[in-house]
């Protein structure tokens, strides 16, 4: 069958740096068939500009604060029968989209959301989780080696996260897209439960897997302080009023104004609040409550077709994906290879480790590398132990090995390595 085009959607407001290392990502993917669609405000627009990388996307200028509009706008450029979504401050796996696409090729399939890493590069941030019309999420088990296909119920839909999930476009366009009432906050969770309304199947899908560092904006700062919580309870009450039970939402509600408060307890126990912060957060989110209990229902009106026609990205599927490994003393020679290689249009993985047992640390810079930092002896996953012995080419294969199948490394590399 044919694999379905693509519009990867990225929004992005006063971040621009964050804005280009995310493109520099996606251009990496090994998937053939798909567009960008960049809406950004003035900062991002202007970053765009001295990217050769951006000259191939269509651009939108937004400056509005409104998270649900912005992604309306770029579902309007989209031209692809699926659209995909990812946030500024995260940055996909090269395999990313020929995986989180696999799903549509069933007619049945609507939309489909892969597996998050936080901003270590190691630690789960989010997998799988079904949502109720209380906003309340729970874990759901999954095998991490395959898609699963799940139905939801009409109480209970299939959550997916906003930085790293797909949609029929068709779906999309018909609903009227994302709620404008979101202005930050729920409005995925918002399409996870009209999906469950009318019975769409949603696909989990592990192998499609974004790093997401939470990267500071109006509302929090980069270490995840909360700054002001009045549009995370303005969505709160948009979201309760559209979708709970009169009977329940006081409920639900108080629940939701407790974990803020809890959340902003913990930081002030860590000192980066103080009382004073919490008293003023608490307001604020009080605030947003009333505000979004008067935005009142919008009627959701279908979108209109693109004007412009897809646009393919020229992406480069058969650039081979390299290693470059050393010792911290071996680090100026391994950069110098790494940006060689990378220059030369490859997908370039450093990893240094240094004789200790410091745990490691993933990430992709700014340059397009993926870097990986840490100890011989350290910790890579969550099932590792504390330390362990281990000599530097077969953990060196143990670290290829690991992200193998997303950063599409061939095994004879490991193999290598292994010897």
């Amino acid at each position: 069958m044919t694999e379905p085009t693509v519009s990867v959607v990225i929004v992005s407001r006063d971040r621009p740096e964050a804005l280009a290392r995310c493109l520099r990502g996606v251009a990496q993917q090994h998937y053939t068939n798909f567009e960008v669609v960049i809406v950004a405000d003035r900062a991002g627009m202007a970053r765009l500009w001295a990217m050769p990388e951006a000259i191939h996307a269509k651009q939108v200028r937004y400056d509005e604060a409104n998270i649900a509009v912005a992604r309306n706008l770029g579902i309007i450029e989209a031209s692809g029968e699926v659209v995909a979504f990812i946030d500024d401050d995260a940055v996909p796996e090269p395999s990313w989209l020929s995986q989180l696409s696999l799903p549509f090729l069933s007619d049945h399939v609507t939309a489909a959301g892969g597996y998050v890493l936080g901003r270590n590069g190691i630690s789960w941030q989010w997998r799988a989780q079904s949502v109720d019309v209380t906003g309340q999420a729970d874990d759901i088990r999954v095998d991490p080696g395959r898609v699963t296909l799940l139905t939801p119920t009409a109480e209970r839909g299939i959550k997916t996260q906003g930085t790293n999930m797909a949609l029929r476009r068709s779906w999309l366009a018909r609903h009227g897209g994302f709620d404008p009432g979101f202005r930050y906050f729920l409005d995925e969770t918002d399409i996870n439960l009209r999906l469950a309304e009318s019975g769409n199947l949603t696909a989990v899908v592990p192998g499609a897997v974004v790093h997401h560092g939470f990267a500071a904006n109006a509302v929090r700062d980069a270490d995840r302080v909360p700054r002001d919580l009045f549009e995370i309870g303005a969505s709160w009450a948009v979201f309760l009023d559209k979708h709970c039970p009169p009977e329940r939402r006081a409920r639900a509600l108080a629940r939701a104004r407790q974990d803020e408060r809890l959340r902003a307890l913990r930081h002030m126990v860590a000192g980066t609040l103080e009382p004073r912060d919490v008293r003023r957060l608490m307001k604020g989110f009080d605030a947003g409550v009333e505000d979004g209990r008067a935005r009142g229902h919008r009627r959701m009106v279908p979108l209109p077709e693109p004007d412009l026609p897809f646009r393919p990205y020229p992406a480069r599927p058969d650039a081979p994906s390299l290693v470059v490994a050393g010792r911290p003393w071996q680090g100026r020679d391994r950069r110098a290879e790494a940006l060689f290689q990378r220059q030369a249009g490859r997908i370039v993985t450093e990893i240094i480790l240094s004789p200790s047992a410091w745990r490691h640390r993933v990430s992709f810079g700014p340059d397009g590398i993926w870097h990986q930092r840490g100890g011989l002896f350290g910790k890579s996953d969550r099932s590792d132990s504390p330390i362990r012995a281990w000599r530097f080419k077969r953990r060196i294969a143990r670290e290829i090995e690991r992200v193998r199948s997303v950063r599409l490394i061939e095994r004879e590399l490991a193999d290598q390595f292994r010897s």
